[in-house]
């Protein structure tokens, strides 16, 4: 039966540190301020912006909430969010997405400036990442992945890491980070030959597909670390993953689990960065 590496204790880790250092940096002078964009009221949006609110409010982080129409011109975002660059008292820019088809989201995302840019959505926050240089920040679900090995002291250092999938919000920065912590990395995806194969030689697996259930037991293999990133509503509204959880659970040595797992942690390494960015400027 495998270890459940479960999100809430390293929630509860990441958020003491980030209130710690609140309170270290507020009495250098500095409030760490996060300033959260939106275009329209997409409820899923909203839904997130409630979260990431809520839990910025624990560790005492500012919120600074922007919502433009949802039929705002392209021109009108891209000076709000050069306002924001110019602006101090913001340290973090949080800015939802998809935007509205009629935008540029690729000019519109690489308005926002690296040293602000807090879930690494621009070209040169993703450069950081694979250079090694402190540019901007990774993408929060990808550092999601990473804190999680670190909290529950998972050894990279010469492992054999997989990774399904190659978005650049989850798997290509995942694959990079790990090769950072000495992992021998491969990633799989659509045009993979026998994946359940590549699969099984992992010792330590994300799993960052978008589809739910994906990965079953031929996929698996004894005493494997799994990390599953999806999130997926299930035709009767349950949440579920990528990895089909009860055929993994018996077999592998520690999964994560969904709910309950990285998405839990996502919004704290979120507010992990701001702080970081607020501190940045003090350096």
């Amino acid at each position: 039966m495998a270890t459940l590496l479960k999100g809430a204790a390293v929630v509860e880790a990441l958020n003491q540190e980030s209130a710690e250092m609140v309170k270290h940096l507020e009495q250098l002078g500095v409030s760490p301020t996060l300033a959260i964009v939106r275009v329209g009221e997409r409820e899923d949006d909203i839904a997130y912006e409630r979260g990431a609110t809520k839990r910025c409010e624990k560790v005492g982080v500012a919120v600074k909430q922007v919502t433009l129409s949802g039929d705002c011109s392209e021109a009108e975002l891209i000076e709000t969010l050069e306002g924001l660059n110019a602006d101090d008292q913001v340290h973090g820019i949080l800015l939802f997405r998809p935007l509205p088809k009629y935008m540029d989201e690729d000019r519109v995302r690489n308005i926002v400036a690296p040293n602000k840019d807090i879930d690494g959505i621009t070209d040169l926050s993703l450069a950081g990442v694979f250079t090694g240089v402190e540019t901007g920040f990774a993408p929060c679900t990808a550092q999601a992945c990473m804190e999680i090995l670190d909290f529950y002291g998972i050894e990279t250092k010469g492992k054999r890491a997989v990774v399904i999938g190659r978005s650049l919000v989850v798997g290509k920065p995942a694959a990079l980070m790990l090769i950072s912590k000495n992992a021998t990395v491969t990633v799989c995806h659509t045009r993979t030959i026998d994946m359940p194969a590549v699969c099984r030689q992992g010792e330590i697996v994300i799993v960052s597909a978008g589809r739910p259930g994906i990965v079953d037991a031929s996929y698996l293999s004894e005493g494997q670390v799994v990390i599953d990133v999806g999130i997926n509503v299930t035709e009767d509204g349950n949440l579920v993953g990528d990895v089909d959880f009860e055929a993994a659970e018996p077999l592998v040595g520690a999964i994560t689990p969904v709910p309950g797992g990285v998405g839990t942690v996502t919004t704290s390494v979120l507010v992990k960065h701001v702080v970081q960015a607020a501190q940045r400027t003090l350096e």
